[in-house]
């Protein structure tokens, strides 16, 4: 196969976390569960069925832009982000964290190979950064991201496109997106990405994947990383 030119390689990938290269384990679903708790949605019953059903459904959007559309107001979402902030660090810091098996010699695959990484995510960054010192990954990536004012959560592309300016990659053609939920793969194909793929390892199935317009849909983030270099060849 003819070598491809520079304009037509994967620079970037930008990969999500928990679901994608972390394995939830149910550790999301634990961690809103203390925050529906810590605002006084019933322990059991239709009302907590409902806001857990549509957990699930926006998984991989901002937390504190769920707990908002959840509670109606802002002063709450704040209070329920933060217990959820809490119990999720709890969770980790008992050990339960773990990555998605091979995720990390994968990283480190991509970047052996010159695509760079960018590692994102819904959670806070406080959040997020708990979770990289759980995992050792502190220097496993080029570039970590998470919601933060003037750089808005998934469905916005803001965190894949400012990944593409930090690490001075050429234009969204030369980006590569993985997640585990349609929100990951909208949000890539707002962001223009080219390739705008969904892995089966955490939150939505392959349907809900190809649903949401995905390019290619991967068992894990370790055929994903092979698809790149693939493409790069």
């Amino acid at each position: 196969m003819k070598n491809k030119s520079i304009t037509d390689k994967i620079q970037l990938a930008v990969l999500d976390m928990a679901g994608t290269t972390v394995a939830d384990d149910g550790l999301v679903i634990s961690a809103f569960d203390a925050a529906a708790t810590a605002v006084g949605i019933p322990e059991v019953g239709p009302q907590r069925d409902e806001a857990r059903r549509y957990v699930l459904d926006t998984m991989g959007q901002s937390k504190i832009i769920v707990f908002r559309a959840l509670l109606g107001s802002h002063a709450a979402a704040l209070q329920a982000n933060t217990a959820f902030e809490d119990a999720y660090a709890r969770l980790i810091a008992d050990g339960l964290a773990t990555p998605i098996d091979g995720a990390a010699e994968a990283i480190s695959k991509l970047r052996d190979h010159g695509i760079r990484v960018a590692l994102t995510t819904g959670f806070s960054p406080r959040t997020q950064a708990a979770l990289i010192a759980a995992l050792g990954w502190q220097s496993l990536a080029d570039l970590v991201l998470a919601p933060v004012d003037g750089m808005r959560g998934r469905p916005y592309p803001d965190m894949i496109l400012t990944a593409l300016m930090r690490l001075q990659i050429d234009g969204v053609h030369n980006v590569a997106v993985l997640g585990d939920t349609a929100v990951d793969v909208e949000t890539a194909r707002r962001a223009g990405a080219k390739i705008a793929a969904g892995t089966l390892t955490g939150a939505h199935d392959e349907a809900q994947l190809i649903a949401a317009g995905a390019t290619d849909v991967v068992s894990s983030v370790v055929e994903f990383t092979d698809l790149l270099i693939a493409h790069n060849e």
